[in-house]
């Protein structure tokens, strides 16, 4: 595959004040938070049921495994945007590294992905605001809130910053409360509840009940929950010091995901039996319910539902800026309407931004129409352009790797260990997870709407080409 890069390929290492138009007005904390908005959702506090269906207790192996492929990805991430810090994130990278083909496939594919799974968010929303009000209609909860979205989105960066900031927040406390409570729970006992200890991982059908095939299973449905952790990537072009702030929300980001995700599950299946955990549906079955009602939390439900909300919210609020930016890069390269890549006075892509609210436009019609299986297709369909994204990230950071050597910039701030051999390594278990999804109930549907996707974006491309 031929390597693409502009002349002056190393300019780019030292950002200037500004880049494309957008405004470096993101803070450190606020680059993290965009990242853990967009990976940390509704299926951890609701509880993941298909992947402990698939693996029972043993699904904590892939979340480990997840993990580990999630923090290559932000390692790699942050050394090649670090050295490039431009609009687009990987999108820009992919193309100065791979060509415009792959950069123009992977951000379309990128944006789409982007573009449904925020729509999917705002239905969430709308069925947790009907757990209080049920007499409100579903398409009116959604278009209230994805209103709202749309307008912090259409406001200045810092402001979208601090609001994404403070909803993560939120995630993030009830998170570390569970983990708090649910070891004191395990190890020592709540009053008037002795400890669990952690007997339930083996207690019916032993730790792997369905055996490597259902670990491997579950791997599709739990990489799945890890995606986003690419987000913190985009924000490079509006972080006011990229080569500080990129490092810091990666390996924050790694931590987290240990944290939140390991850590969690492991509490989760150690109170409550995994098939009853995989049947859970709802607020009032969740564990986390379950822990806070033992704990004595006044109105746990109610609690939570808020808290989910919460996670919706900010997992849609990431999604669409994460959107935007992608369509904005895109514009900026003739590859996408030139009325795309226009900022506003506030340093916001105004046009961009309301292009990417197309999703929010989709959940409006889905919640009217509301078919039973239209999370199900969705989330399909964001699983493949999710892996494919992440596929062409590590193919991209090979060519990096291979390029940088000849053009001698100094040392990156952060790096990723072991490569190239831990990016093969993260590559040929994408290209698993891909694979595995085939036979993974309602995520067969990735491969019949994303393979067909990537055919035509591919044709697409050298007509676009022409044009510009």
């Amino acid at each position: 595959m031929s390597v693409h890069s502009p002349v002056d390929d190393r300019s780019t290492a030292v950002p200037a004040p500004d880049a494309g138009g957008l405004r470096r007005s993101l803070s450190g904390r606020q680059i993290g938070m965009i990242s853990i908005g967009g990976t940390i959702g509704t299926g951890l506090f609701l509880g993941s049921g298909l992947a402990i269906s698939l693996a029972g207790p043993a699904v904590v192996v892939a979340y480990a495994a997840g993990a580990v492929v999630a923090i290559l990805l932000a390692y790699a991430l942050a050394e090649m945007t670090v050295a490039h810090p431009e609009a687009g994130g990987f999108g820009a990278v992919t193309r100065r590294y791979l060509g415009p083909l792959m950069g123009f496939v992977q951000r379309w594919i990128y944006w789409t992905t982007q573009v449904i799974i925020s729509g999917s968010e705002m239905v969430a929303v709308g069925l947790y605001v009907r757990y209080w009000w049920p007499q409100v209609p579903l398409w009116a909860a959604v278009s209230a809130f994805g209103l709202l979205i749309l307008v912090v989105n259409l406001a200045s960066v810092r402001l979208f910053g601090e609001v994404e900031y403070w909803s993560a927040m939120i995630k993030v406390t009830v998170i570390v409360l569970f983990i708090g409570c649910g070891l004191a729970y395990v190890f020592l006992g709540l009053p008037g509840h002795p400890a669990t200890g952690v007997s339930a991982w083996t207690d019916d059908g032993g730790f792997a009940p369905h055996g490597i095939t259902g670990v491997v299973l579950a791997l599709t449905i739990v990489t799945l929950s890890y995606g986003g952790v690419e987000a913190f990537a985009l924000s490079a072009a509006e972080s006011r010091d990229p080569a500080r702030d990129l490092p810091r929300a990666a390996r924050g980001t790694v931590a987290r995901l240990v944290l939140f995700y390991l850590l969690s599950t492991s509490v989760l299946l150690s109170i409550v039996p995994w098939r009853e955990a995989a049947g859970a549906h709802g607020v009032e079955q969740s564990p986390f319910v379950r822990l806070f009602d033992v704990a004595g939390v006044p109105a746990a439900a109610g609690v939570m539902n808020f808290v989910v909300l919460t996670a919706a919210l900010s997992a849609a609020n990431s999604q669409l800026y994460i959107a935007s930016r992608t369509v904005y890069s895109l514009a900026q390269d003739g590859c996408a309407p030139a009325l795309l890549a226009r900022v506003g006075r506030r340093g916001t892509p105004a046009a961009a931004v309301l292009a990417s609210a197309a999703g929010l436009a989709l959940a409006g019609v889905v919640s009217a129409v509301s078919p039973d299986d239209a999370f199900q297709l969705l989330l399909g369909i964001g699983l493949f352009g999710g892996m494919a994204t992440w596929l062409i990230i590590f193919a991209s950071h090979l060519a990096f790797r291979a390029r940088r050597p000849a053009d001698g910039p100094p040392r990156p701030a952060v790096s990723l260990p072991g490569a190239p051999f831990s990016t093969v390594a993260a590559m040929v278990f994408v290209v698993g997870v891909l694979v595995a999804s085939a036979f993974t109930g309602p995520f067969a549907i990735a491969w019949k709407v994303g393979l067909p996707f990537l055919v035509f974006l591919a044709l697409l491309h050298p007509l676009v080409r022409r044009k510009k």
